[in-house]
């Protein structure tokens, strides 16, 4: 082989190699390497992911994710705020990167998008007027009472209601938070669900127009892990985050970066695998 076929050889090896590594890269990482932002989608959830006054990300899940992408080294990022029913079309349309809104890793999702291992264990709250005077302390309370129920679109808590037996008729469905708090008020809907945290966020915040129900009264099936979410396409990147996320999730660093929006160590996932909870959620 003489020099100039080595040296065209070479050129084409390279090539391929190159080749390669941008077959492999998602939209994410082109993205990046292009100079473009990280861009975090979520919804107005208090308190797991909410914009700030001046529009910065406020809530736990966006504390944590922004601590891992710094610990990634990635701290150009930009907010997209959508209603939570948008969160996985806006993704997988690309009008975002990143979906940071607290989502619950359940079957049907995981159909359609990726989720990062576990960064928190969820159960489900009932908001219901004060003294509770249906007795409404699990799904089982809704349908044995015939009581109506109120959450958000596209929230879990609509699988969970119609697991449980209750009728499709008793279950009130509304945009989110801020309207499941005016339907329970008003005595549109006996009592109103969606996770424990946000549910106790709207009653610390109602001047006792409605009280959150005792957690512990709910089955250990109604129990959900959240996750981050991400496109298919892009588990290359999603492969970087876990590993970064495994060292920072609980650490010190992390505790106090999301102290302030009620996460706490009984919060923390466990051993639970996103495989798993996709297969079993």
């Amino acid at each position: 082989m003489n020099a100039s076929t080595m040296k065209t050889t070479a050129i084409a090896t390279l090539w391929l190699g190159i080749s390669a590594c941008a077959a492999l890269a998602g939209p994410l990482s082109d993205r990046i390497a292009a100079g473009e932002p990280i861009r975090i989608g979520f919804a107005n959830e208090i308190p797991f992911a909410y914009p700030g006054e001046d529009g910065s990300p406020k809530g736990f899940v966006n504390a944590e994710v922004i601590g891992v992408l710094a610990k990634m080294g990635y701290t150009d990022i930009e907010t997209v705020q959508t209603e939570w029913g948008g969160l996985i079309p806006g993704l997988n349309a690309g009008q975002f990167d990143i979906i940071t809104g607290g989502m619950n890793i359940l079957k049907a999702r995981c159909e359609n998008i990726a989720f990062s291992e576990p960064m928190a264990k969820i159960g489900d709250g009932f908001i219901v007027a004060p003294g509770n005077p249906k007795g409404l302390k699990t799904y089982d309370d809704i349908k044995a009472q015939g009581a109506i129920l109120v959450t958000g679109a596209g929230y879990s808590n609509i699988d969970a209601a119609k697991s449980a037996g209750i009728d499709e008729a008793s279950i009130m469905v509304v945009p989110g938070p801020t309207e499941i708090l005016a339907a329970v008020k008003a005595g549109r809907a006996d009592a109103g669900t969606g996770t424990y945290p946000t549910m106790k966020q709207l009653a610390d915040s109602s001047g006792g127009a409605v009280e959150i129900t005792d957690p512990s009264a709910m089955p250990e099936e109604s129990f959900n892990w959240a996750g981050v979410g991400f496109r298919k396409e892009d588990q290359d990147f999603l492969d970087q985050f876990n590993a970064a996320q495994k060292e920072y999730l609980g650490s010190a660093d992390m505790m106090a970066a999301v102290a302030e929006y009620g996460y706490s160590e009984a919060m923390l996932p466990g051993d639970k695998t996103t495989e798993w909870v996709c297969a079993n959620r």
